[in-house]
């Protein structure tokens, strides 16, 4: 049974995915300079749901960086170490 679910829309329309509790869903959106990926799972030990946004290169191009990270449905600022 699904528990996660991840939508994408583009030139050819909309497409969807499912992710189990145990597998997680990873989404990852690119363009020619870098691309974003969003992870999701289930923490058992927290019994709660965790997420994180990570900037990566994409073909060779861009950087890594953690946007943020938490649990779903919780907001916190994230610490940027730039003043932003």
């Amino acid at each position: 049974m699904s528990h996660f679910y991840s939508k994408i829309q583009g030139n050819r329309g909309e497409a969807t995915r499912c992710g189990t509790k145990g597998s997680g869903i990873v989404a990852t959106a690119a363009s020619w300079t870098g691309a974003i990926r969003t992870e999701l799972w289930y923490d058992t030990e927290e019994d709660a749901n965790k997420y994180s946004v990570i900037m990566i290169p994409w073909r060779g191009i861009g950087c890594t960086r953690i946007m943020a990270t938490g649990t779903v449905g919780e907001f916190k600022w994230m610490e940027t170490g730039n003043g932003l």
